[in-house]
């Protein structure tokens, strides 16, 4: 899956197996992260979905409700996995990784919003990669069959964000932006503590 040319990824470094081995070691504790990613990744594209620069932007409205409600379906899915495992959803979540991308965010109307689609296609396009590594190491059917199905979607979305910001960004401007981004990325994840969440270290 991960090898297969038509998913590949921009991504400055990669996540080796020996991490997905780790995040599995406790799969509720990491449901419980992905459900709450899931619910972010959801109220970031409601929250986007009026949020379009100057100009009206074709295909941002459907973009946003599409992802929306990609998101809510794939935070139902987690929820009830755990419930199949006697597990229940905290109360409080922390993400430093999503925290410290969010603060590379510039000001100003249109590079805001930019800055925003580039992060929120980072965040999917690591999540698509690691879905493809925790489907290739866990011996849990179920997780390997949900992690290889949102593996699919996450790819989509990342892909459909960058789409947005070609559209209110000239090619080598966004070029440029996105990989000081990839570089960024790669480095706080690289600063991250290990742990049973979806963007923990090694």
């Amino acid at each position: 899956m991960l090898e297969d040319e038509k998913f590949a990824l921009p991504l400055h470094s990669k996540t080796p197996p020996e991490w997905a081995r780790r995040a599995l070691s406790d799969p509720v504790a990491l449901l419980i992260d992905h459900a709450f990613l899931e619910k972010k990744a959801a109220n970031n594209a409601m929250a986007l979905l009026t949020r379009w620069p100057g100009e009206w932007v074709a295909g941002w409205t459907e973009t946003m409700t599409s992802v929306a409600r990609d998101e809510a379906a794939h935070l139902a899915q987690v929820i009830r996995i755990l419930n199949r495992r006697g597990a229940r959803l905290a109360r409080f979540h922390k993400n430093p990784y999503a925290n410290e991308l969010r603060e590379l965010v510039r000001k100003g109307v249109t590079d805001e919003i930019l800055d925003r689609l580039m992060i929120t296609a980072l965040i999917e396009a690591r999540s698509c990669e690691r879905f493809g590594v925790l489907a290739e190491v866990t011996d849990d059917e179920e997780l390997a069959k949900f992690y290889r199905a949102l593996f699919a979607s996450e790819f989509g979305h990342f892909k459909v964000f960058l789409k947005l910001a070609g559209k209110i960004e000239e090619k080598a401007a966004l070029d440029r932006r996105w990989l000081q981004l990839l570089a960024a990325e790669a480095e706080i994840l690289a600063r991250q503590e290990p742990g049973c969440r979806m963007h923990s270290g090694m």
